[in-house]
């Protein structure tokens, strides 16, 4: 049985409330199919050529006034060690300790001369790489990350290892986290899969994504197939947030590549 069906039937018939300790008794048992030991190459060309959409990672400049970024399902913290090369102060997540022990280690180990994740901007430097055993539905991330909303939020792999219950609840948290004129990038995965195969990983698609942020925190309805189905509800101008940009990335992990797209978001009244 390889990794991937493992996981499946680690989390089959489990409810939502259990999900918490069976990611941890993953990690503790090495089953971690979804570690691909670097960032996402598609992250990585976002940051690069999409700074007109996702803007500065400090204000005017200014290394002692650095933005915020957040990645929650962090995993082993790869992306957050990329957006703090990147002048970001990046806050990492996750519900499993061993997985915040493996992110603390390798932010150990790659020390504050970091080739691998060098410094964008010699000028800006880098950011402070942080690690939060917390839960992304239930705990008051302000009080754990010294207080305020987060200027870019990043989501890969998160998404679509919840149940696909708790998908209103992932879209208002998201609205409700990220700052006036911050930035949320979704790399959209897998959007390949049949939401009815079950997950995690959980087959998503683009448009769910777009239903799920038209009124977030509202319930979604899906067809016989698992698709959501558009219901031609009004965004919200209040609490949404619209797509400002949605691409097939030229680069990303072997597993989506064909399929993968990037997708930012930004609260509607400030697109």
């Amino acid at each position: 049985m390889d990794d991937r069906e493992k996981l499946r039937q680690h989390f089959q018939n489990q409810p939502a409330e259990a999900h918490t300790g069976r990611w941890d008794a993953m990690w503790q048992q090495k089953v971690t199919p979804w570690d691909r030991s670097e960032p996402n190459p598609a992250l990585i060309d976002a940051l690069n050529e999409k700074s007109d959409i996702v803007g500065s990672s400090t204000e005017g400049g200014d290394a002692n006034r650095r933005k915020k970024a957040l990645v929650p399902g962090c995993g082993r913290g790869y992306d957050v060690l990329l957006l703090a090369s990147h002048g970001y102060d990046a806050y990492g997540l996750d519900v499993s300790q061993t997985a915040i022990d493996a992110c603390r280690e390798l932010n150990i180990h790659q020390g504050d001369d970091d080739t691998t994740y060098p410094v964008k901007d010699a000028q800006i430097g880098r950011g402070s790489r942080n690690f939060l055993l917390a839960d992304f539905f239930q705990d008051d991330l302000s009080s754990l990350t010294g207080g305020g909303s987060f200027d870019v939020i990043y989501d890969y792999t998160f998404l679509c290892a919840i149940p696909p219950e708790l998908r209103p609840r992932w879209s208002k948290r998201m609205s409700e986290l990220l700052a006036p004129g911050g930035s949320l990038i979704c790399l959209e995965f897998p959007l390949a899969k049949s939401p009815k195969a079950g997950g995690p990983p959980h087959g998503l698609s683009s448009e769910l994504y777009v239903q799920l942020f038209k009124q977030p925190g509202e319930e979604m309805k899906y067809g016989d197939d698992g698709h959501v189905a558009p219901d031609g509800r009004a965004l919200d101008e209040k609490a949404g947030l619209v797509r400002v940009a949605h691409w097939s990335p030229v680069r990303t992990h072997q597993v989506g590549k064909g399929t993968d797209m990037v997708s930012i978001w930004n609260h509607a009244g400030n697109s």
